[in-house]
């Protein structure tokens, strides 16, 4: 049996698309980066940042209110470990600032709904 938690469902829908979204993101970046010779780096980076929409998705089949802020809140660690990446790239050369603004933006912005939801969750 699922449980819905009290999220609305277009919030639920935003973060969906834009955890999705981010994805897509991340694997052009990852490919980008191979093509550059980055192979460590790229794969941290391919790991986090697809990850919080695949854990986003486990939480829409979360089998209760405590394992759907579970893994949001997995959702949340793995984008604190994905800016942290965005940032070495970044600092090392491998981005530009004008990519890093771009992408890293994004980031935040999932940061920030995925923030919502847990609180509102609970």
């Amino acid at each position: 049996m699922k449980i819905e938690s009290e999220v609305s469902v277009d919030m639920k829908n935003i973060i969906e698309i834009k955890s999705f979204n981010f994805a897509v993101r991340i694997v052009k970046l990852n490919q980008y980066l191979t093509k550059k010779k980055e192979f460590v780096l790229s794969n941290q980076i391919l790991r986090s940042g697809t990850s919080i929409g695949a854990n986003v998705a486990e939480a829409e089949q979360a089998q209760s209110t405590a394992d759907f802020i579970s893994k949001m809140s997995i959702s949340l660690k793995e984008v604190a470990e994905t800016k942290y990446w965005l940032r070495l790239l970044k600092e090392t050369k491998f981005i530009s600032q004008k990519e890093f603004d771009s992408i890293f933006n994004d980031c935040v912005e999932l940061e920030k709904i995925l923030v919502s939801i847990i609180k509102s969750s609970k």
